[in-house]
């Protein structure tokens, strides 16, 4: 079974039902099916609770928390440590939030889904996006 992480960007687009390139939607979907795992950095529900108190989204951490409440393959990565650690060696990647999310999905060897040119760079994690 595949493994992924989200991005708050991606997060966001998928909650909002905003536009997303077709091969996104369709990994968000096989995770809905039961088909992959996907993983939500508690950086990005830091960041979507910010974001959402300044009113720049309209979604909100109670609906990341509903949708892995009900679909067990929707997964929250707590910050530990060892997270911490990893992303402090990451220095292609200047900003902390993004250094986070990318260290989450190298230590759970995962893909990380992300429109993020810095962190897709950096080449630290596979990453996905576009279709094309």
């Amino acid at each position: 079974m595949n493994n992924y992480v989200a991005d708050t960007m991606a997060i966001v687009l998928y909650l909002e039902n905003r536009r997303l390139p077709n091969n996104i939607k369709t990994i968000f979907n096989e995770v809905a099916q039961g088909k992959a795992t996907m993983y939500f950095s508690a950086i990005s529900l830091m960041e979507i609770g910010y974001l959402s108190e300044k009113l720049r989204i309209d979604t909100s951490i109670f609906s990341v928390l509903k949708l892995t409440e009900e679909n067990k393959n929707f997964v929250i990565h707590s910050l530990d440590s060892e997270t911490v650690i990893e992303a402090f060696k990451i220095r292609a990647i200047p900003e902390l939030h993004d250094r986070l999310i990318t260290a989450a999905s190298f230590m759970l060897k995962a893909t990380l889904i992300t429109n993020d040119p810095i962190i897709r760079q950096s080449k630290y994690v596979k990453t996905i996006w576009q279709d094309n």
